[in-house]
This record gives C-alpha cells, sequence and structure tokens, in this order.
C-alpha cells in the first residue's frame, strides 16, 4: 500500500518536531500558565474586569516568552524570529524548523483551527501545495509548511502540534501532548523506509523552492 497524504503530513511532521522535542512543549507551558496566573493576581491593575476580560493576552506573553527561552537555551534546536501581523498591530513568534515554521495559538476548541488572522491564513496555504488530498502529481512547493502548536485558551487543558488545511481543519494533529510523557527516550524508534522517503522528496522540493525563491 502507498504511504497515504495523511501519513505523509504525519510523517513530515515527526520529522519537523521528533518527540524527544514534543517532551519539552507541556512543561513549558504549564510554566508558563502558572506564570501568567502570578502575574494577574500580583498586580491589581490586572484585577478590573476590563484587564479580566484580555487575561488570555498575558497568557499568550507568558507562553512567547517560555518558547523563546527554549529556544534560545539551546533546549529547542530551532532559530526564531519576530515576525509584524499584516496590519501594524504588532509583532508574533515564528519559530524556524529545518523545513517548516512553527507559530503558537491559543485555541477555544482543539478540533478547530484559530481564529483567522492573515499570517495563519498564508501559511496554511503552504501546507496545500505539499500534502493534497486528491490524487495525482504534488505541487510544488510555493512557501515552507506551517506547524500550529496549539493550546487552551483560559485552561491548559490540552496542546497539540497540527498542520492546518487551507479549508479549515487538519492535515495531521497529535493527540494531546499535556498527556504526554515529559521525557523521551533517544534515540528515538526509526521511522519507516517508505515514510522516510516521502519526507525526503518533500524535503527536496522545499529546498528547490527555497533555491528559487532566495529564501534560506
Amino acid at each position: 500500500m502507498e504511504l497515504g497524504i495523511v501519513t505523509e503530513a504525519e510523517a513530515f511532521l515527526l520529522d519537523q518536531v521528533p518527540m524527544v522535542h514534543r517532551a519539552k512543549i507541556p512543561t513549558t507551558l504549564k510554566t508558563a500558565y502558572d506564570a501568567a496566573r502570578v502575574v494577574a493576581a500580583g498586580e491589581p491593575i490586572l484585577q478590573v474586569p476590563s484587564a479580566r476580560d484580555n487575561y488570555g493576552r498575558i497568557i499568550q506573553w507568558a507562553v512567547d516568552f517560555g518558547f523563546q527561552k527554549l529556544v534560545e537555551s539551546g533546549a529547542w534546536p530551532y532559530a526564531m524570529r519576530w515576525r509584524p501581523f499584516a496590519l501594524p498591530t504588532g509583532r508574533y513568534l515564528e519559530i524556524a524548523a529545518s523545513h517548516s515554521v512553527i507559530t503558537i495559538s491559543q485555541c477555544s476548541d482543539p478540533k478547530k483551527q484559530p481564529r483567522e488572522a492573515v499570517f495563519r491564513i498564508n501559511k496554511r496555504l503552504n501546507n496545500q501545495g505539499c500534502f493534497k488530498e486528491i490524487l495525482g502529481e504534488p505541487e510544488p512547493a510555493h512557501g515552507l509548511p506551517h506547524i500550529l502548536l496549539m493550546h487552551g485558551y483560559q485552561q491548559l487543558d490540552f496542546a497539540h502540534l497540527a498542520m492546518p488545511r487551507e479549508e479549515g481543519g487538519f492535515h495531521t494533529r497529535t493527540p494531546n501532548l499535556m498527556l504526554m510523557p515529559h521525557e523521551i527516550a533517544s534515540p528515538e524508534p526509526p521511522m519507516e523506509l517508505t515514510d522516510q522517503e516521502a519526507v525526503m522528496t518533500l524535503k527536496e522540493e522545499i529546498d528547490r523552492w527555497r533555491k528559487d525563491n532566495g529564501d534560506q
């Protein structure tokens, strides 16, 4: 049986964020949520109703800080950069894996994509070319695939790595990372040969796109 599209997306996601690196996510998120709770409880300015209504912003900043430190410390062997939103309203954290980019979003429903934003729309279009769900040849890569790290909104009930689809839903989504062991044995079990071949083919296509577009 040939490798299916969903399996290809799963194999690519595992290649970009292996289990040993996924194991860092639950602790980083828990620490960030705890820090946000302490800050909000200890600052009278943040007790007014308008501040309470925007408690999610404090969580967002704490999570961004946590993953920035995770990358800067070398615990996550990735690069990072702050990207401006399409409208000049701020910046978001983009983490660069070898052949993809990772962004972080709060979600109220783990089965749905986060609310619409121009940068999310643009990034998930890149996945559509890499992981077609119709028969036929895949399209040439036209951007770096987008991995979304989703986590709970007011409460940290879930966290998932997912690859969003253009029309909604996901090409693939991990089980709840908050339930996974925090220590993963290394090295990990080897990937199936067919999965390796599919991932290598996709990465080669992404490298061609980078060369043609001057994106390193």
